[in-house]
C-alpha cells in the first residue's frame, strides 16, 4: 500500500507568493516538502504548482526528490494516478502548512490504513464562538465543546479521492500547533522558532 501526497496552493491566488517566503534561509514550500519526505510511510510527493509559478516551486524543491506539476489540482492527480493501486493513500496537504509534526502525518495514514474513507486532522476550538445578526448584534453562542478547526493533510482512499470536495463526513484525527497556516507576520515569526528549533524538541 503506497502513500503518495498531493502539496497545493489552490487555497487563495496570493498562497503561491507566500509559498515561497523565506523561513530560516529556505523558501516555506521547501519545508512543506522536506518535512513530508521525512514521514517513512509517504512513498511520493508532487507538488501542484499554478503555471506562472512552475519554475519558482521547481527551484523551492530542487534536490529534495519530489516532482513539480504545473496546472491544476487535477492535472496534478492525473500525474500522481499512474503510481496508484486500489489499496493507495492519497494525501492533499497544504503548502502553507510546513511544519506538520510527521506524527500527524502518519496518524492520518494509520486511520485511513484502519478503514476510514476520509481522515483529517483537528483540533478543538479555542475561542468563544457568537452568533450575530444582519445588524452584527451578537444574538447567542455557539457550542464549542464540538466545534473543530481542520489542518492538513487530509487523508483519503483512492476511491474516496475527489480534488474538488470538501471532507464532509471525514474521521478525524488529533491535529497539532505547529501545523498552523502560515500566512501573517506573527505566523512567520513562529514559524521561524519552529525551524531554528532542535528536531527533538518540542515548539508549540
Amino acid at each position: 500500500m503506497n502513500v503518495v501526497v498531493i502539496v497545493t496552493v489552490a487555497h487563495h491566488a496570493s498562497d503561491w507568493e507566500l509559498a515561497l517566503t523565506p523561513v530560516h534561509g529556505e523558501a516555506l514550500l521547501t519545508h512543506t516538502v522536506r518535512g513530508l519526505l521525512d514521514v517513512p510511510e509517504i512513498s511520493s510527493v508532487f507538488v501542484a504548482a499554478p503555471q506562472r509559478c512552475a519554475s519558482s516551486f521547481s527551484e523551492a524543491v530542487r534536490g529534495l526528490g519530489c516532482r513539480v506539476v504545473p496546472g491544476s489540482l487535477r492535472q496534478a492527480f492525473a500525474a500522481v494516478e499512474p503510481e496508484l493501486s486500489r489499496d493507495s493513500v492519497v494525501l492533499l496537504h497544504d503548502a502553507l502548512r510546513a511544519f506538520i509534526p510527521a506524527q500527524t502525518v502518519s496518524d492520518v495514514i494509520s486511520a485511513v490504513r484502519d478503514g476510514a474513507d476520509v481522515v483529517v486532522p483537528v483540533l478543538p476550538m479555542a475561542d468563544t464562538v457568537k452568533v450575530t445578526d444582519a445588524a452584527s448584534l451578537i444574538v447567542g453562542t455557539e457550542d464549542r465543546t464540538r466545534l473543530r478547526t481542520l489542518q492538513t493533510p487530509v487523508g483519503y482512499t483512492l476511491a474516496a479521492f475527489r480534488p474538488d470536495l470538501a471532507p464532509a463526513g471525514a474521521a478525524t484525527v488529533p491535529g497539532h500547533p505547529d501545523a498552523m497556516r502560515v500566512t501573517t507576520d506573527f505566523e512567520l515569526s513562529l514559524a521561524e522558532a519552529i525551524a531554528a528549533a532542535p528536531k527533538n524538541e518540542e515548539t508549540l
